[in-house]
């Protein structure tokens, strides 16, 4: 195979492993398939809109056993790999002819962590001293790394991933029997924590993970539990959540109340649990806050911050002249730029007089005046 037929086929490949939340419907916003079978993904810029990156894995060969994987071991799929070399050159190529913004750069289990993490690293070595490249590259830690080889990563990209894949190690044990959860998974995630945390040499370098929902027989409860004190312990940037998808090889994994859940349903809680996500990085809600069914799991026909709300009726309603940035944060249909619109709008004494007054529209305005007065 040729670099750009192994492209074809890594790239394809990588979209199980999400680097951003987005969906392929259309829009800046969604993932673009191009016509040489690469995936472009976008990244939003601090200035405001979007830019494209290139994602995909540099192998999908892999001695591992994770049960949701369709490029498990045990699967009979083409493999291939593309050496650093062939990737680094590749991806220049990409980039002087789209001004890429990046790369997202991942793989299966190449022989040892260590020897994948060489192909991972060794790319953005490349990219880094061979090619004077300054821009975003993501390098995915493959769990049971070496220390050396998380630190190497650390030092050469703009942001670095461990997948949790899953709440806790009685529900990790129930897809892996090769990797341990708390030496491959929570370790390296930790001593990312430490080389990036406030005040070192790599504080900008960013940490994320994804959590596979479904994989396992977990509540959103358990998800949740674990997204917040992922923020709290370990400082990450963000948490992504990609819903299990059946079909692709990997039916063994046990579970009957998974089976009977639709892909329809499947990406409805995956949605849900971004909402939470939402919550917890930008409207200032804990833990605490959120409401579950009597399964532990986030209601599908209400999103979580309209479920509070609901059952906080003491809370409302609340006077759109005197509320602080915080407390309109609670209202559902008011986002934080909303309620900055309205904190602004009443500087210097002047008042809103009528739900008409406020910078909402259409059905956010019908959802949000039932809980305010002014």
């Amino acid at each position: 195979m040729d670099t750009i037929e192994k492209l074809k086929m890594l790239s394809d490949a990588s979209q199980y492993d999400l680097a951003c939340a987005c969906g392929t419907r259309g829009g800046p916003d969604h993932r673009v398939r191009k016509d040489d079978g690469s995936w472009l993904y976008p990244v939003s810029m601090p200035g405001g809109g979007y830019s494209i990156m290139l994602k995909t894995l540099i192998s999908n060969v892999c001695n591992n056993d994770c049960g949701y994987c369709p490029f498990r071991a045990a699967r009979d799929v083409p493999r291939c790999t593309i050496t650093p070399d062939e990737m680094a050159r590749l991806f220049m190529d990409y980039d002087r002819q789209r001004g890429l913004i990046g790369i997202f750069l991942s793989g299966g289990v190449v022989g040892t962590p260590d020897n994948t993490m060489e192909l991972i690293n060794g790319t953005a070595r490349i990219l880094r001293r061979k090619y004077a490249y300054r821009g975003y590259i993501h390098l995915k830690v493959i769990p049971g790394a070496s220390d050396a080889a998380v630190d190497e990563a650390v030092a050469l990209a703009s942001a670095v991933s461990v997948n949790i894949e899953v709440p806790g190690e009685k529900h990790f044990s129930a897809l892996s029997q090769k990797k341990d959860y708390l030496k491959d998974i929570i370790s390296p995630m930790r001593r990312i924590a430490k080389l990036t945390d406030k005040g070192t040499r790599y504080h900008r370098v960013r940490q994320t993970t994804q959590f596979i929902v479904g994989a396992a027989d977990e509540s959103d409860a358990e998800i949740v539990k674990y997204t917040a004190g992922l923020y709290r312990k370990l400082n990450l940037d963000r948490v992504y959540y990609s819903s299990y998808q059946r079909g692709l090889g990997n039916e063994a994994i046990p579970g009957e109340r998974r089976g009977s859940v639709s892909p329809e349903e499947g990406f409805v809680r995956e949605h849900r649990l971004y909402q939470v996500d939402f919550l917890f990085r930008q409207y200032g809600f804990t833990e605490e806050d959120i409401r579950y069914d009597d399964s532990g799991r986030l209601f599908m026909d209400k999103d979580p911050k309209l479920v509070w709300a609901e059952s906080h009726p003491e809370k409302f309603p609340v006077n759109v002249n005197q509320a602080d940035e915080k407390i309109l944060l609670r209202i559902p249909g008011i986002g934080p730029t909303t309620a900055k619109r309205i904190v602004k709008m009443r500087s210097g004494g002047a008042r809103i007089r009528s739900m008409e007054g406020l910078p909402l529209r259409g059905k956010r305005l019908t959802l949000a005046e039932k809980y305010l007065i002014c």
